[in-house]
């Protein structure tokens, strides 16, 4: 009777840890799903509380009276880039960040690139 028992515990573990490992690969395949859909040369919209803080404290340091209204994110060269636009007392405004809260003038990259 106790090797029916050992036996029914040792199948029972073993089908325990199979689907530990099930769910663990479909995770990482949702997080490689999540981080191609960033990659590339085009910037892909996110929810505006999906900023980090550090973007959010930026903009609101810097433009206190502004409203954050779309949010967009494009992963350069493993530096991810933030673009933000900005309901400032009825203006429309873009404005670029990187994940740190640093600010990213875009026409100044513009020149760069010629």
């Amino acid at each position: 009777m106790k090797k029916l028992g050992l036996t029914l515990a040792a199948v029972g573990l073993f089908f325990a840890t199979t689907q530990a490992q099930v769910v663990g690969e479909v995770q990482s395949e949702v997080e490689v799903e999540a981080y191609v859909a960033v990659a590339g040369d085009e910037f892909q919209k996110i929810e505006v509380t999906a900023l980090p803080e550090a973007v959010t404290t930026a903009i609101s340091t810097k433009f206190p009276e502004a409203v954050s209204t779309e949010a967009f994110v494009k992963n350069e060269d493993e530096a991810l880039t933030y673009k933000v636009k900005l309901d400032v007392e009825g203006l429309e405004k873009d404005v670029f960040l990187d994940a740190e809260g640093n600010w990213i003038d875009k026409d100044e990259n513009k020149e760069e690139d010629n």
